[in-house]
């Protein structure tokens, strides 16, 4: 898959929620996911690694209200995006997200991603 196809894949799981299934298709077994400091995890190296990441998130959340994520913008090997949430977290009020995804595709698979946003924070 070329990066478009790639990025156009990605957002189309996102849109419709489905973001287990973009990882087992799209992700590379050695994807590389960089949060902003004072997120939870930092650095995730490996596709076990970032399945669990993407379960804690579940486990942490109550309720998912919506969310839009923006048309990707490829250039070369890489790939950019913004995904909004409105979200509430287990014993916190209902919050909006706001990030920027950036993503580099080798091999038609996605070998990084790094989020920019600013974390809430925590306790």
């Amino acid at each position: 898959m070329t990066t478009q196809e790639v990025a156009d894949k990605l957002v189309s799981y996102c849109r419709q929620g489905q973001y287990a299934e973009a990882i087992q298709e799209l992700y590379a077994p050695n994807i590389v996911s960089v949060e902003p400091d004072g997120a939870p995890v930092k650095i995730c190296e490996g596709l076990e690694a970032v399945i669990a990441k993407g379960q804690q998130f579940q486990e942490m959340t109550e309720e998912i209200h919506g969310s839009v994520i923006s048309d990707p913008i490829v250039a070369d090997n890489f790939f950019a995006c913004t995904m909004k949430m409105d979200v509430t977290f287990k014993g916190a009020p209902r919050t909006s997200m706001e990030e920027v995804c950036l993503y580099k595709v080798e091999g038609g698979k996605i070998v990084r991603e790094e989020f920019f946003f600013t974390p809430m924070s925590q306790g």
